[in-house]
């Protein structure tokens, strides 16, 4: 199982990033897959989740309106693209995919990729 993240990088304030999560090893369409970042001291924070299925996306309320996920069940790959990014968007930003069962709920079963780092400077 692979879940590897790239596309981070440099970049200033009001700039814009697309970071991409290309998955292997499980079977994609069955997970939700979301991006979550960790800032320096802080804990690991999810900010978007694009359900398998039924399609839909969770933002979190600091990202809303700035991000957008987006899937490829064909490709097993998953975009974040960051516009209007601030300097607390600085983190590393992390792939994780997350067992749907039919009943619309996590199953117990998550993967992690080993993040990409972000940095916005002001």
């Amino acid at each position: 199982v692979q879940l590897v993240e790239s596309g981070g990088g440099l970049v200033q304030a009001g700039g814009s990033l697309r970071l991409s999560c290309a998955a292997s090893g499980f079977s994609f369409d069955d997970y939700a897959i979301g991006g979550f970042r960790q800032a320096p001291g802080k804990e690991r924070e999810a900010v978007a989740c694009s359900r398998p299925r039924d399609g839909k996306i969770f933002y979190s309320d600091s990202v809303k309106g700035r991000f957008t996920i987006s899937r490829d069940d064909a490709s097993n790959t998953v975009a974040l693209q960051m516009n209007n990014l601030k300097p607390e968007d600085t983190g590393v930003y992390y792939c994780n995919a997350i067992l749907i069962n039919d009943y619309g709920e996590p199953a117990g079963m998550y993967y992690w990729g080993k993040g990409t780092l972000v940095t916005v400077s002001s």
